[in-house]
């Protein structure tokens, strides 16, 4: 998940927010304001909303720290974590590679609920010390946003530790059943199938309670489980993927030779005499007797249509140095998600500074597709 609204680095990882954070963060500022005020009216609106925007920005720098513990364990264990995003149903670690064993899964898993246990623990015994008594509502606010946010964090350790992926209790359920099996795709496939399970008995619970009469809490726990249900999906896809293209490179998949046009042709032309009748999205310009760059149907949408006779291929290409290029022995699974992260259909293969073919989002799945149909 990306961030749209940078923060900042913490040890060097760039910390962001998603769009859907802001809206979660005025629900729980409007939510513990409300709270407030029915139980403490004697407090007044200032204090009362005070309190609730303090408490809410402590409550996602909890995750942070959740999230940051993360971070730390896989980078202790050499592996890249390069941006943390806080979004509506909490935050992620963006860990650029997968953990090579079960013991680094585990613990990379286990320490995000344990931290949030930790804070929970501290804010209640914070709480405790200042005068505060378990089972009772504090009457000072300091001690109410204490005891808030200990009680929260204590449920956001419980509920991160529901063994379905792509939750942290899914990822710990995960390492041990690869440390028992011994094959990390078996047991991303056992953990997807729980994540599922549980997302789809989320959002049944959560449709009966809304039909109950429960109203907003129903939908949300109806909105977590599809969320739920739609990531398990999404990492049960992408273990498949992993399996299907390992020791597949983009040379075992690109297309060696790739339609030419001349550089000097115009749009008019290019679109009737190329990109009418040919079934390929994405042609080589060519610039005196040399590849020069790519020119693709967005290149074209991109000029309106009056000007198509006045444009020429060369005028809209884009050349090789400003896009992305792969080579041959990368791995097939590494360009695909390279034409995803980027929002592209194709990346030109380059080899020495010398143009070797093209691989697509198509070749990709055709040859996974293939493999389907052929039970390979």
């Amino acid at each position: 998940m990306e961030s749209q609204i940078r923060l900042g680095r913490i040890f060097g990882i760039q910390v962001g927010l998603h769009y859907s954070w802001l809206i979660i963060a005025v629900l729980i500022s409007l939510s513990l304001a409300g709270y407030f005020s029915q139980m403490h009216p004697q407090w007044g609106q200032s204090v009362i909303w005070a309190i609730s925007i303090i408490t809410a920005v402590l409550f996602f720098l909890s995750i942070l720290l959740h999230e940051l513990a993360h971070a730390a364990v896989a980078r202790g264990r050499g592996l890249p974590v390069n941006t943390i995003t806080l979004f509506a149903l909490g935050g992620v670690a963006n860990i650029e590679e997968e953990p090579e064993d079960p013991k680094t899964e585990f613990w990379m898993a286990i320490v995000g609920p344990g931290t949030s246990a930790l804070i929970g623990a501290v804010c209640l015994g914070a709480a405790r010390l200042a005068g505060w008594m378990a089972n009772t509502d504090p009457e000072r606010p300091l001690l109410s946003m204490l005891v808030w946010l200990g009680y929260v964090n204590l449920g956001l350790a419980i509920f991160n530790l529901i063994p379905g992926f792509p939750m942290d209790g899914g990822r710990v359920l995960r390492a041990i059943a690869w440390w028992i099996s011994g094959s990390a795709a078996k047991a991303t496939r056992v953990a997807s199938i729980s994540g599922q399970l549980i997302a789809i008995g989320f959002i049944i619970i959560g449709l009966l309670q809304f039909f109950n009469g429960a109203g907003f809490g129903g939908v949300w726990l109806a909105f977590i489980g599809w969320f739920l249900l739609s990531a398990a999906k999404a990492t049960f896809f992408h273990s498949e993927l992993k399996e299907k293209l390992k020791g597949v490179s983009v040379g075992d998949l690109m297309s060696p030779e790739c339609a030419l046009v001349d550089g000097n042709a115009n749009l008019e032309r290019f679109v009737d005499e190329h990109l009418l009748r040919s079934p390929s999205r994405c042609f080589i310009v060519v610039q005196g007797g040399a590849p020069a760059g790519l020119i693709t149907l967005n290149e074209v949408k991109s000029v309106e249509r009056n000007l198509w006779k006045f444009k020429t291929t060369s005028d809209v290409m884009k050349p090789f140095e400003d896009i992305l290029t792969v080579s041959p022995n990368l791995p097939a699974l590494d360009a695909f998600e390279l034409i995803g992260r980027n929002g592209i259909n194709q990346l030109p293969v380059l080899e020495n500074g010398a143009l070797k073919g093209i691989i697509s989002r198509e070749q990709i799945l055709n040859y996974i597709f293939m493999r389907d149909e052929l039970k390979l």
